[in-house]
């Protein structure tokens, strides 16, 4: 069964989104299989970002995920990877399908919302990233 992580952003957290994110990939039929609200550490927030190292928006981005609290998630079932994807958008708001989280949510590119694995091994490795083997249910 594939996994994959999933987290609402601070700008979610704030504006109380995350009832409604998770609703939608539950409408899905998706399969939450672990879930916890915490602040993420400057360590942790260069490790999860760390193919980005470098580039001009790379210190933006650390300094919006630490900036509040974050709901991190693992979620679980055939093709989930591509799925939440798509039920997310494209990462630019204004370039998101209609109906997706991001369009119907997201107000810029920094602060859109939600982030989402975008392959097998970026899932494999976010997740234990976020969460101990032991906090993923079967």
């Amino acid at each position: 069964m594939e996994r994959t992580f999933l987290m609402v952003k601070p700008d979610g957290v704030e504006r109380g989104l995350i009832g409604e994110v998770i609703s939608r990939i539950e409408k899905k039929g998706f399969r939450m299989v672990a879930i916890k609200m915490l602040r993420i550490s400057e360590e942790l927030a260069g490790e999860h970002y760390a193919e980005h190292a470098g580039k001009p928006f790379f210190d933006e981005m650390l300094s919006f995920i630490t900036s509040g609290p974050v709901v991190a998630m693992v979620w679980e079932g055939p093709g989930v990877i591509q799925s939440i994807r798509e039920i997310m958008g494209a990462t630019d708001p204004a370039r998101a399908e209609p109906g997706t989280i991001r369009r119907d949510m997201g107000t810029s590119i920094s602060r859109n919302v939600v982030h989402g694995s975008d392959s097998p091994a970026a899932a494999e490795r976010e997740i234990n990233l976020f969460f101990k083997d032991s906090e993923l249910l079967d």
